[in-house]
């Protein structure tokens, strides 16, 4: 394409807003000074000199010019985005220009000045301003327009200001096209907003199939989660794609564009309302303080750290193993907390010497521990490491916090810890043992225990692995169709280990009410539904997603409990309950972990699984021996011949 560029393209495209701002304005006060010389020239029918029109008039339309079209909102439309409504934006802002410079020359007179070039002068900046918004639009893209043909045809649910706005910043895309907007107002129907006509969203179908409907984007940032949830349940069995944004607002203060819509909020996917903070527990043990977050770099801990800064601490140390999971956090924390104080720090959670240096030279006054292995089937076949890391790694922690005297200790645990059936269940309740065993030696440090169900979208979450299997066209596995969970959203889980931190006294166990757990088949069908998909089985053959039933993995149960005791008793939070669960004498306990220890060392899966069984109460495995170390030595010692018999026995000299 003539004169498009794609490296410039790009390069224009990474500069920063204010770059791309100032390079608008500073094009708009050449074309200022460049029309106004045209105006004389055409007005006269001679070439004329700048000095010759004056300066005045150059800063008078300058001065009225730029301060008009920021107020308008001319610079925060995007240029490759430009389409037919930036006529209507231009042509206002010239407009006001017009009348307002026309009538400074003709009523308080400019020396030298016609009053003709108040006429000629704004007409002249119009079409100039109009041609490099097309013009830069061109050299951005490589193209004015897109074939409306190839667009995808889109209906926006809401006919409010958020999808006015949502409209606005759509207009020109490259890859949707606006049909109309969606609202459930008897009063909007049959209106028009923007040129846009305004449709009752009971004539979907009819409209689906009239105008080619493939996405709607729903842009009512007031909907609660009852109305969001009837909305969702109305379009998910058209065969219509959702699409949703994070805080419609947002887009409104400039702060977001339409690159940042996604396919549906992942809350969306929960039956119930997220459960509201109480503020005074959140910052109880986190304002002005100095917090230390184990594990900084997972998705729990990612979210800790954010709503942790959130909170103003006095000091934010991020510790971690991974090296680019600490990088990336860092980096994402220290460019939006400028002024907060983040360390980040390589460590080891089993390293317990380093653990209380670090403590000691912080002076850390709160412990965040997050730090685990949490995939059920990768522990199952890693049985030493795993256990090692989630028992040793959070004794490590309590011993290092109770000898430098740590004001509070958070754990965070696992609703697998419950009646376990898996290794990592098992090694998460062994966990919880190491808080509740050493608080009866530790009088200075509050300790609390705090239990997750499944976190939507974290790294061990089924919900990104469906996502995925979704847009590949299927099929979708789930281990059975029974199968139960529950969930929460990653906000919350970060939540409620700070509120539980706040309540927290004597290794209490504390849980979240997260209502009726989801059926995971369901969850599956929801999410086909809302990427406009249809559901593949026996009774529709030609849907587009099939679930495969797999079969239950080793340690997997079909549902999870929160509780081992039957008595909850109710916390200052209404949605937060504890429980002090059973524990053992500290002799027990340290005789247990030396013998762990021993078999650890010796990388003995089998004996570590029975130690497991014999202290954990209620661990019931539901699996063979699956360690992947365990199953190569026992079948390499099977064809190894008998270590009496000689005559294989190579000699070297």
């Amino acid at each position: 394409m003539l004169f498009y560029n794609k490296k410039f393209s790009e390069e224009i495209f990474s500069l920063s807003r204010f770059s791309k701002k100032s390079v608008a304005i500073i094009t708009d006060v050449f074309f200022c000074v460049f029309t106004i010389w045209l105006a004389f020239y055409l007005r006269l029918e001679e070439l004329v000199r700048l000095k010759d029109i004056g300066l005045t008039t150059i800063f008078l339309t300058i001065l009225l010019t730029i301060p008009i079209f920021w107020i308008t909102g001319i610079y925060r439309t995007l240029f490759r985005y430009a389409g037919l409504s930036i006529f209507s934006t231009i042509s206002l802002s010239v407009f006001i220009y017009g009348l307002i410079f026309f009538s400074i020359i003709s009523m308080y007179g400019v020396k030298d000045v016609p009053r003709s070039i108040g006429v000629i002068q704004p007409m002249l900046l119009y079409l100039f301003i109009i041609a490099s918004r097309f013009l830069a639009k061109y050299l951005l893209t490589g193209s004015f327009n897109k074939s409306e043909k190839e667009k995808i045809n889109v209906l926006i649910y809401g006919a409010g200001g958020a999808g006015r706005q949502l409209f606005l910043s759509l207009e020109g895309n490259a890859k949707y096209k606006v049909e109309g907007f969606l609202d459930d107002d008897r009063s909007k129907h049959r209106q028009y907003l923007l040129g846009k006509k305004i449709y009752d969203s009971k004539n979907l179908d009819t409209l689906k199939e009239n105008k080619e409907i493939k996405l709607i984007l729903v842009a009512i940032p007031s909907l609660n989660k009852i109305s969001k949830k009837e909305i969702i349940q109305k379009i998910s069995n058209k065969g219509i794609e959702i699409k949703t944004l994070p805080n419609i607002s947002d887009i409104i203060e400039d702060k977001l564009s339409f690159s940042d819509v996604k396919d549906y909020l992942i809350d969306d996917l929960l039956e119930r309302e997220p459960v509201e903070a109480n503020q005074h527990l959140l910052s109880q043990n986190i304002a002005s303080k100095t917090i230390l977050v184990t594990g900084a770099g997972g998705t729990i801990g990612v979210e800790l750290s954010r709503q942790i800064l959130k909170l103003k601490p006095k000091k934010l140390i991020l510790f971690e193993l991974n090296e680019f999971a600490l990088f990336n956090i860092h980096e994402e924390l220290s460019y939006i907390y400028k002024n907060l104080e983040i360390v980040p720090l390589l460590g080891n959670i089993l390293d317990q010497k380093k653990l209380e240096k670090v403590f000691k030279n912080f002076k850390v006054d709160t412990v965040y521990h997050t730090a685990a292995y949490k995939h059920v089937p990768l522990v199952e076949i890693n049985i030493c490491e795993g256990v090692r890391n989630n028992i040793l790694g959070t004794l490590s922690v309590v011993k290092a916090a109770t000898n430098q005297q740590i004001k509070n200790l958070v754990l965070i645990s696992s609703d697998k810890a419950v009646r376990p059936t898996n290794i990592m269940g098992a090694s998460k309740r062994f966990s919880e043992l190491c808080l509740q065993v050493y608080k009866e030696k530790n009088l200075y440090t509050n300790f609390s225990i705090v239990r997750f169900g499944n976190v939507l979208a974290s790294s061990g979450s089924v919900i990104p692995k469906f996502k995925q299997q979704i847009i590949e066209g299927g099929p979708v596995t789930l281990t059975h169709n029974d199968v139960t969970r529950y969930f929460m959203t990653v906000p919350e889980a970060a939540q409620l280990v700070i509120q539980a931190g706040a309540l927290g006294k004597n290794a209490e166990v504390f849980v979240l009410d997260m209502g009726k757990s989801i059926k995971i088949r369901d969850m599956i069908i929801k999410m086909i539904n809302l990427s406009g998909q249809t559901l593949k089985d026996e009774n529709n053959l030609n849907g587009d997603i099939e679930i495969k039933v797999t079969g239950l993995r080793p340690g997997e149960k079909l549902f999870e409990e929160l509780l081992i005791g039957d008595n909850p008793q109710q916390t200052i939070h209404p949605k937060i309950k504890k429980i002090q669960e059973p524990s053992m004498s500290f002799d027990q306990f340290e005789k247990n972990i030396n013998e762990l220890t021993i078999q650890l060392d010796n990388q003995n899966s089998k004996e570590v699984k029975k130690i497991l069984d014999r202290v954990i109460r209620f661990y019931n495995s539901n699996s063979e021996l699956v360690d992947y170390i365990y199953n190569e030595e026992k079948d390499l010692n099977e064809t190894l011949p008998n270590k009496d018999d000689k005559s294989n026995v190579i000699k070297l000299n």
